[in-house]
């Protein structure tokens, strides 16, 4: 049988994605989570600077995340085919929309190729936060993006509050993990829209 080569920017095939699936499953049943968020962290430090990433948005604006300090920022990283991300997303918007004058960015990264862009146009038509192509499974000093959806928060400061790689499974906000994590960030201090 000839080696078929696969896209490697194309989103997982659905036999793919459910294999992915088991795998981080066993990981995490074998104890092995931890090991794998550690050696996919890139060394990420809650408390230490956030490594620098730009958002290039559907719409043509850019979003560099050394630009918004001052602001807090979650960057979250989906895909249109990712059942997790589709109960996430309308969450983050709402918290969006509810905490935009308190200073929140919120920074959507889709794993999707350009051949889905209507898909990924549609959902973020309905979001209150910007959103773009990653463009590879590399997202710089966040390493490589293996499971989603998976969530980072910045402090006003720049430095990384929250690193989504120790976050346990399901790794997907909830209104509860944001009020622990992010809603903290917000009140830290005063916060003032222009």
């Amino acid at each position: 049988m000839p080696f078929k080569r696969l896209n490697p920017h194309a989103g997982p095939s659905l036999p793919r994605r459910r294999w992915l699936q088991a795998a981080g499953g066993i990981a995490a049943s074998a104890g092995l989570s931890g090991w794998c968020s550690q050696a996919q962290a890139n060394g990420l430090t809650v408390g230490q600077p956030a490594p620098p990433l730009v958002l290039h948005a559907l719409d043509g604006r850019e979003f560099a995340t050394q630009a918004l300090r001052g602001q807090v920022v979650i960057l979250t990283f989906w895909a249109t085919w990712c059942d997790p991300c589709h109960e996430e997303l309308p969450l983050l918007s709402a918290y969006a929309e509810q905490h935009a004058r308190d200073g929140l960015q919120i920074l959507g990264f889709s794993l999707d190729t350009p051949e889905n862009l209507p898909m990924v146009q549609k959902i973020a038509a309905s979001l209150s936060f910007p959103v773009g192509f990653l463009g590879s499974a590399y997202a710089g000093g966040y390493g490589r993006i293996w499971r989603i959806p998976v969530n980072f928060a910045i402090d006003r400061a720049g430095r990384l509050a929250h690193n989504g790689w120790d976050d346990p499974a399901p790794p997907a906000w909830t209104a509860q993990r944001l009020e622990k994590f992010v809603t903290p960030l917000l009140q830290a201090s005063q916060w003032r829209r222009e």
